[in-house]
């Protein structure tokens, strides 16, 4: 895993950071992020700018950041990077406060900007990506207890949060790569959990880990299904666990 020592090594100059951005957003050659046309003219007397003819007769010039949550930013990207670095290895998240204060933004506001537009582009890049590899699946129950609710709201819900606790059930399922998805749902029983695990995990995984609730039985048709069985005092099965996921759910609370 990289550490900040290394980011900062690595990416000194706006040079260095761009490089990095066409090698990671076109690993098969540049290509026009308008029309996805791959006949593309690099404008010489601008580094890191092309010209793409298909789109109109002058000609579509864009740039390696054109389409991207650093477009029409001035602030360097060598600073976007330390942002989104904090932000990505944070266990526990990181404010706007905090990353004004450990990078020096100038003010509040950029640091506020540049945090709420990573975060949209960390949401957007998860759509429609479904968990690979080995995954890990568990569900929790979140909420006040009950006596400390609205009267009126005190009796919603039910579960193994326990019948009437007025706890809301989260499913989540995480990838032990580091991608994590997680819902919010109204029950935690075995049609809800399956509909979770074809929504969000491909049926491509090497390795699917549960705990023993009956919610999840039958999951072995569609992937290759362990169980790890709390009930017995099984915690860690070799690659058999669900610590992972178990750990999110207890930040999530």
């Amino acid at each position: 895993m990289m550490k900040f020592a290394d980011l900062l090594a690595r990416f000194q100059t706006e040079d260095d950071c761009k490089a990095y951005l066409v090698a990671r957003r076109w690993p098969d050659g540049v290509h026009c992020p308008r029309c996805g046309n791959t006949k593309v003219w690099a404008v010489k007397s601008r580094p890191f700018h092309w010209l793409c003819k298909a789109c109109n007769k002058n000609g579509y010039r864009f740039s390696v950041i054109t389409g991207t949550i650093f477009e029409n930013t001035k602030y360097p990207l060598v600073e976007w990077f330390k942002v989104a670095f904090l932000m990505y290895h944070s266990k526990k998240g990181m404010s706007a406060h905090q990353i004004h204060r450990m990078i020096g933004t100038g003010s509040y506001e950029t640091a506020w900007y540049m945090c709420h537009r990573i975060r949209v582009g960390m949401r957007n890049s998860n759509k429609g990506q479904m968990l690979f590899g080995e995954v890990e699946v568990d569900e929790t129950f979140v909420g006040g207890l009950a006596e400390n609710r609205h009267i009126g709201k005190r009796f919603q819900g039910t579960g193994t949060g326990g019948v009437g606790s007025g706890k809301k059930p989260v499913v989540g399922a995480i990838s032990r790569a580091g991608k994590v998805v997680a819902q919010v749902v109204d029950s935690v029983d075995s049609e809800t959990l399956k509909a979770f695990a074809r929504e969000a995990i491909s049926e491509k995984v090497t390795l699917l880990v549960t705990d023993e609730w009956v919610g999840y039985r039958g999951l072995s048709a569609t992937y290759p299904h362990s169980v790890i069985s709390h009930s017995k005092g099984q915690y860690v099965v070799g690659a058999v666990h669900t610590q992972n996921i178990e750990s999110f759910s207890s930040l999530l609370k």
